[in-house]
């Protein structure tokens, strides 16, 4: 089998680049449709709102009509009882439009945030299923901004401009047609400046588009420094390499690109809105005009003169929110298709319909032709086959990239073969329930995980319904409660991000007890000690033996004395399965494991000490392939 037919044969692989940003596939209509799918489920509230707003532009109306009244009937007439009841309305009017309005923008900001919450657990889950690779190609930083900043500045186009887009269709409907009622000629004149407003916001829009899509990746990428050189590793990188300066003027330079493109998205609409404003002095001043001219010729009363002056710039502002509301809207979208690029991303590794789940795994594991490339025309892993029958330690042992590491992720399917079959009990992986799949298995890694909470909730986290007793015991078994119980807080300890208040060996105990606690029926083990101290060294090997104990096990062996008791020895080179057999097999065989072996334990004969196998050159020679 050709490496073509290797990366092209694979069942369910996606093509998926993670690594080049992923443009908006379909037009804007479509995306106008997906953003309504997510008003669709409060259509209810929606209803609501309609209803106030109209109510509230009804409300609205009245004032300018008591104002004509009070200037014709009242003053004229001196009527003292009709003054004060038309002003009383006028008043009430405003107070109940204004008790409305509160309503309303209680269910705005009900729906904003209701909105906000599926589209952010949506994308979160999402994120959630995607597979190893996704997370290797992407930057932490831009992740985060996208669920957060992204989805919290689609808040405003919820909450806001579809009301408002609403409230000023309703507005303008109802004021032009009470204009239109008291003087049609005055009507038409102060209809003829609206073409102004409108005619520049298709334009205006789509720049701010543009800018808000490149401010929401600049801010991404600023996240992204921030997430590397604030967190804990990478700040002791940066101390230790003396590069404070050369970071913070990096966060300058990128900041100030963030800066430059706000003020650019800012002001790009600023010269519109201004000639906006100056048509909102100019439309009163025409209506003094030519109304004025209508009343001296008798044709129209100064009360009508005076309230069509009213409706004029009720009617102008909720024309300029109209023209701005579009503005907004276009912008917003680049939010929209930002976070619809992440959702579209085609899930990896998918669960079959039907997914088995079955009772407790034996633990039989199986590879069969499995051939693995993280990129294209390389492969990591080529036509490896092997059994490891149920309880049995196979240990995995080669030189470094090899490919020990790539083996232990298919087991669980963080990744899926390009071709062959990885087998659980006889049955395909891909043909099981993940959640199910990952219940049986346990995984200790070299670099040991933890989440900045208290030690409980670390030992908890694969087995939440645990007793204290059985916390205890598996505390016990892997050598660490005596330790918990000498910190201040005990089990309540918070160990800090990612662990950093304890040695790495105290994790690597934690971890192992984490593991005892869920006690799975397989393990993927990654027994790495080289890097500790003599004493944590013998602590993690007697926390290991209970582990290791009646289960199915897959070790990155590091140390002779687990090779020596391995039920079975895989011998990785390159990629390939160089050798597989007991140890007393392996050595009769006098290949690429009797050479590693014998020289390791001449350099020993010599007084040099060799931790692993893998620190011992390729049997084989040439470049390695990635693991």
């Amino acid at each position: 089998m050709g490496m073509q037919m290797a990366l092209g044969g694979a069942r369910g692989v996606s093509k998926i680049n993670y690594g080049e940003a992923q443009r908006p596939s379909g037009p804007i209509g479509a995306n106008l449709r997906r953003i309504l799918g997510y008003l669709k489920p409060y259509w209810r509230s929606w209803l609501l709102i309609l209803l106030c707003i109209v109510c509230s532009a009804g409300l609205g109306l009245i004032p300018p009509l008591m104002g004509r009244d009070i200037i014709d009937l009242a003053l004229p007439n001196r009527d003292v009882t009709l003054l004060v009841q038309l002003v009383a309305t006028s008043v009430l009017a405003s107070v109940f439009a204004r008790l409305i309005g509160v309503a309303q923008f209680s269910r705005n900001v009900r729906i904003g945030q209701g909105v906000m919450f599926d589209l952010r657990n949506e994308l979160y889950r999402h994120l959630q299923g995607q597979s190893l690779r996704f997370f290797t190609a992407s930057k932490t930083g831009e992740v985060m901004s996208r669920v957060n900043q992204d989805v919290a500045g689609v808040e405003a186009v919820v909450a806001n401009t579809v009301v408002n887009l609403v409230t000023n269709v309703i507005s303008i409907v109802a004021i032009t047609a009470v204009m239109l009622s008291l003087n049609w000629k005055l009507a038409i004149v102060a209809l003829g400046i609206l073409p102004f407003f409108v005619l520049p916001t298709r334009r205006v829009g789509r720049l701010r588009q543009q800018l808000r899509r490149e401010t929401a990746e600049r801010s991404g990428g600023l996240a992204s420094l921030m997430q590397e050189t604030l967190s804990i590793s990478g700040t002791v990188l940066v101390k230790a390499f003396a590069r404070e300066w050369y970071e913070a003027e990096r966060f300058r330079r990128q900041s100030g690109e963030l800066r430059d493109v706000e003020i650019r998205q800012r002001m790009i609409g600023r010269w519109f809105f201004m000639f906006v404003g100056l048509f909102q002095t100019i439309g009163p001043a025409t209506i003094y005009l030519y109304g004025g001219w209508l009343a001296i010729t008798g044709e129209i009363s100064i009360g009508t003169v005076v309230a069509f002056i009213a409706y004029l710039r009720n009617l102008y502002s909720p024309v300029s929110e109209l023209a701005n509301a579009h503005v907004e809207a276009m912008s917003s979208l680049a939010l929209f298709e930002r976070l619809f690029e992440y959702l579209d991303l085609e899930t990896e590794i998918q669960e079959q319909p039907g997914a088995l789940v079955l009772g407790p795994a034996r633990g039989a594991i199986r590879f069969a032709d499995v051939c693995f490339g993280y990129v294209p025309e390389r492969l990591a892993l080529d036509r490896i086959s092997f059994s490891a029958e149920a309880g049995q330690l196979v240990a995995l042992v080669g030189p470094s990239g090899a490919g020990k590491t790539t083996v232990t992720y298919l087991v669980p399917r963080f990744y899926d073969p390009t071709s062959g079959a990885v087998q659980i009990d006889g049955h395909d992986v891909r043909d099981l329930s993940l959640e199910w799949l990952r219940s049986q298995i346990g995984i200790v890694t070299q670099e040991t995980f933890l989440f900045h909470s208290t030690l409980r909730e670390n030992l908890l986290y694969g087995r939440p319904d645990a007793s204290d007793v059985d916390l205890v015991a598996a505390c016990r078994a892997a050598h660490i409660h005596d330790f918990i119980l000498s910190l201040p807080d005990g089990y309540e300890t918070v160990v800090g991000e990612r662990g950093y208040r304890l040695s790495g060996g105290e994790k690597q105990r934690i971890a192992i007890a984490r593991v005892l606690l869920k006690n799975p029926r397989i393990l993927l083990l990654d027994e790495a000690t080289s890097s500790l101290d003599s004493r944590s060294e013998a602590l993690i090997q007697s926390a290991l033996t209970p582990l290791l104990v009646g289960r199915t096990s897959l070790v990155i062996a590091h140390r002779l004395s687990t090779i020596l008791a391995a039920d079975k020895i895989l011998v990785l080179d390159r990629g390939r399965l160089a050798e597989q057999g007991t140890h007393a097999e392996l050595l009769v065989k006098g290949g690429l494991y009797a050479r590693l072996y014998h020289e390791q334990f001449k350099d020993r004969a010599n007084g040099a000490r060799v931790e692993t196998l893998e620190s011992l050159p390729s049997g084989v020679g040439g470049p390695l392939a990635s693991s």
